[in-house]
């Protein structure tokens, strides 16, 4: 049985104090609810606060992305050392607002995955289409080329610490979703060629979460689904009672 992650992306919200009132908020709101694992990605200068508000809760706090190299002349970046050092457990790589405003590339997408993953990190791994490619007809192909090509050289044993978000990126931050139908068609397209690569037994094992604009209203019919194993939510991970309502839905 895979196991739901409901895992809510902060994006650029929140200052430290802020994440600290947020954590406070809704740690009794999601306390005992243990169907699921509870990530909150936050920016790297709140993450220590939200790590401390955090302590002794069922919430883990992760980062929303991480550097290739281990340390060099890389103004602003971050490493998988400095993350893993503070406890950082979780990190998202390859979200569709690296790609489109940020240059991230598949290659540099796999290079990333695969630091984080040395240093013991566990992979948010995003991929999805674009709406001129939905409307095309090839989403199969492009989600089956992003993963092959994101997960180039990452061996089956290392999977179990990668979790996939497909994210349709015509509905991130647009209102839309996807039908609980076409959600479950690509998330099942992206462990077909899980299979292609690892075996049946990686692709089954695989969690897959939905990323785009899941919330409190379309939650419980998207994680109904066979191959919706959970969320990546962006804009209902910043108001308790919307996330919790998530949190519940996979319960």
């Amino acid at each position: 049985m895979r196991r739901y992650v409901i895992a809510g992306n902060w994006k650029m919200n929140f200052t430290p104090s802020q994440a600290t009132a947020f954590i406070n908020e809704i740690k009794p709101m999601v306390e005992g609810k243990d169907n699921c694992d509870i990530v909150f990605c936050a920016p790297y200068v709140t993450i220590a606060a939200a790590m401390e508000a955090a302590k002794g809760s069922n919430i883990k706090i992760g980062a929303e992305n991480v550097h290739f190299e281990a340390k060099g002349a890389y103004t602003g970046e971050v490493s998988a050392e400095m993350l893993k050092e503070i406890g950082v457990e979780y990190v998202i790589i390859g979200h569709s607002e690296r790609r489109q405003y940020f240059g991230e590339t598949d290659e540099t997408v796999n290079k990333r995955t695969k630091a984080a993953l040395a240093a013991g990190m566990k992979v948010l791994l995003c991929l999805g289409e674009v709406k001129e490619q939905r409307l095309a007809g090839i989403t199969k192909e492009i989600v089956s080329m992003q993963t092959k090509l994101d997960l180039a050289g990452i061996s089956a044993e290392d999977m179990k610490n990668v979790i996939i978000a497909y994210e349709p990126v015509w509905a991130i931050g647009t209102g839309l979703t996807a039908t609980p139908e076409q959600a479950d068609e690509t998330c099942g397209q992206i462990r077909e060629a899980l299979a292609e690569i690892y075996g049946a037994e990686v692709a089954e094992a695989t969690i897959i979460q939905y990323g785009g604009s899941m919330n409190e209203k379309n939650a419980a019919e998207l994680l109904a689904k066979t191959n919706v194993d959970g969320g990546l939510i962006g804009g209902a991970s910043l108001v308790a009672e919307k996330f919790t309502a998530i949190v519940d839905a996979a319960q």
